[in-house]
């Protein structure tokens, strides 16, 4: 996307012409600015992705990693099928843990009806450490369709990529498969040394259209508000 070729993003939000009832001068000069930097933010969000897809080949996968799923054992290399990406997301279910994290649960469970679409262009899985047993009556329990599970029963994969320490916490990791070699293409990295004051950690975009669709409100995300796995 070359910046010089495009309009300010104030002269773009000038020429808008929505408006709503009953709307004050005040309120309508407000909403032009704040339209000139919705118009900034989406630039660069496109400025980040494609410096994301230009990123240099990261590591090669030189481990043969194995994972039981609802089907039975699977190496990483089998988690691709017939597509070239693959996405992993690991979520909080390891052993010592009584029930799924509710970040996690609400944060996969918005992605049941959208599972089928991503998986035209990409694969994508969900890993945990727990037994696949237990991965699976949770699975069952949320009424999840889509996702598929996989067990890291040796944690081999999850302290690679994960955590080093095989603590219990969530990763997001990009892999691909080109000529015959898998390597690591991106992973989130966005957390709790990165995270600006007062503010929880998040990633950006926000993968997760629960805080985006609270973004757009008076009330926000909050401070001490966070989902539960029931109500």
């Amino acid at each position: 996307m070359s910046g010089s070729a495009l309009k300010p993003a104030t002269e773009l939000a000038r020429g808008n012409s929505v408006r709503t009832p009953n709307e004050s001068a005040e309120y309508r000069r407000a909403r032009e600015q704040l339209l000139a930097e919705e118009i900034e933010l989406r630039r660069h969000i496109e400025r980040v992705a494609e410096l994301r897809r230009a990123l240099p080949p990261g590591g090669v996968v030189t481990k043969n990693y194995e994972f039981e799923g609802e089907g039975g054992k699977a190496t990483l290399s089998d988690l691709f099928g017939n597509k070239q990406t693959l996405v992993i997301y690991s979520y909080m279910f390891g052993p010592a843990r009584e029930q799924p994290c509710p970040m996690c649960t609400s944060f996969m469970g918005t992605w049941e009806g959208k599972l089928p679409d991503v998986e035209q262009r990409v694969a994508f899985v969900f890993v945990a450490r727990s037994p696949i047993a237990r991965l699976i009556a949770a699975k069952k329990a949320r009424g999840w369709t889509q996702h598929r599970i996989y067990s890291d029963a040796s944690g081999d994969y999850t302290r690679d990529y994960v955590s080093a320490t095989d603590a219990d916490a969530p990763g997001y990791n990009v892999f691909t498969r080109r000529d015959g070699s898998i390597r690591h293409f991106w992973a989130g990295e966005m957390g709790p040394s990165t995270a600006d004051p007062g503010q929880d950690p998040r990633g950006a975009p926000d993968f997760d259209p629960l805080w985006t669709i609270l973004d757009t409100t008076p009330e926000g995300r909050g401070k001490d508000w966070y989902p539960r796995l029931s109500y």
